[in-house]
């Protein structure tokens, strides 16, 4: 009994685990798909979901790695901003983290 090991989906969730799971999913040159799930009333905030080519949801890794929010209740990633395309300011951003180079990754709505 004592060998059991519980809390293990913990120790998945690591935010280096999800660094190369996207790195996996998103190597250089790929697309990430986002769907804007929800827009606030005043404009300046968005919940945005980030997909891949096989359209599996990333939302909680991609939030994990840039320590943004994540957003349950859309499975999407808060993201507060306005006055420009903030889909492309997140993968932007993610881009930069994972390889140091913003534009290594593209962005695209559905």
């Amino acid at each position: 009994m004592d060998d059991l090991k519980f809390n293990t989906v913990e120790s998945t969730n690591t935010v280096e685990y999800s660094t190369q799971l996207l790195k996996d999913n998103f190597p250089k040159g790929s697309t990430v798909y986002l769907v804007v799930r929800q827009v606030s009333r005043s404009g300046m905030y968005r919940h945005i979901s980030c997909h891949s080519k096989d359209f599996g949801n990333y939302s909680y890794h991609v939030a994990k790695v840039l320590k943004w929010a994540y957003k349950d209740k859309t499975n999407a990633v808060g993201v507060g901003g306005c006055g420009m395309d903030m889909g492309f300011h997140m993968v932007y951003t993610l881009a930069s983290v994972l390889y140091g180079d913003g534009y290594a990754l593209k962005e695209r709505y559905i």
